[in-house]
């Protein structure tokens, strides 16, 4: 074979590869819906729920793929058609996928976002789950007790002896790390331990750090025994969870706007640290914790060691 035949060969392969990984990026499955989630317990919770709510309300059947890493990883694959939707949080999409400041109004703040993932996305948005899951600023209760600390300024002298750990996107975001620091004026004894946001908490208990950029609605917090110091300064916006869903794929399957549109401010940020902490503190199956919560009839044994914030 010349070696001008071997190049056109190749070339004519590299085009069919090509062509197949755009195709296998569109939308070929009619009847069914492919669903992602971000690598963390409440993501996984969140897409379980849109999966079920669909299988039960309408025939499509529903592909999971769930654990994409981050914010910018489920972009990308929504935006390539690889997933029809995925739970996303308000302040997290205005911040670091529309890089804009978030309104302080929260409906005002839903609707712009809403507006713009359209026109530039050609995404919409479902209605909010009903919760607002913020960053949280934690240390240990113990901590908090001996040092007398309620907000994140009072930890600010302590700060320069404290290990920080936050989670790598926290750290790359503009609505994270450095925005905090600056806010605050924090200094930590060293750079910050990046980890995965499963092993933050952890860490804090077992003081491998001594203050963590958690979440609100981790059901690990009391059980952990850690504190969650207020924002007083408001760096942090509202982080409402909402479906981020394609616009083809409901122009294709409208029956799926009916059946999202049940779980409006069906989840109370309460609610939602029950179904953390079931997956995480009490290690049971995502799907049966789902299945029970959207069928009525989870029931929490009593001396079951429930958060209930600070």
């Amino acid at each position: 074979m010349t070696a001008r035949r071997t190049t056109r060969v190749a070339s004519f392969v590299m085009l069919v590869l090509l062509l197949c990984f755009y195709t296998s990026c569109s939308r070929s499955h009619r009847n069914r819906i492919v669903i992602g989630s971000k690598n963390f317990t409440e993501s996984l919770i969140l897409a379980e729920i849109l999966a079920q709510q669909i299988e039960s309300h309408t025939s499509l059947h529903v592909e999971r793929r769930f654990y994409l890493q981050g914010t910018f990883i489920c972009q990308q694959a929504i935006l390539a058609g690889r997933i029809d939707m995925y739970p996303e949080y308000t302040g997290t999409a205005i911040t670091a996928i529309l890089k804009q400041k978030p309104v302080g109004d929260e409906k005002a703040a839903y609707q712009n976002l809403k507006s713009e993932y359209q026109r530039r996305f050609h995404l919409t948005l479902g209605p909010p789950f009903g919760f607002n899951d913020t960053f949280a600023i934690e240390i240990r209760r113990e901590d908090a007790r001996r040092l007398h600390l309620e907000t994140v300024s009072d930890a600010v002298p302590y700060a320069p002896h404290w290990r920080a750990g936050f989670g790598y996107e926290f750290m790359e975001r503009p609505d994270g790390y450095r925005g905090l620091v600056a806010a605050y004026g924090l200094r930590f004894d060293g750079s910050p331990r990046v980890m995965d946001l499963g092993l933050l908490a952890r860490a804090l208990r077992d003081h491998e750090i001594d203050l963590a950029a958690g979440n609100t609605t981790d059901g690990l917090i009391p059980v952990l025994n850690l504190f969650v110091l207020k924002d007083n300064r408001h760096y942090f916006p509202r982080y409402d969870a909402v479906p981020v869903i394609r616009q083809q794929t409901l122009r294709e399957h409208p029956e799926i706007t009916a059946a999202i549109d049940l779980l409006h401010d069906q989840i109370s940020d309460e609610e939602m640290r029950r179904l953390n902490y079931a997956v995480d503190g009490e290690h049971q199956d995502v799907s049966r914790v789902v299945h029970d919560f959207l069928s009525g009839r989870r029931q929490t044994p009593a001396n079951s060691p429930l958060p209930h914030g600070n």
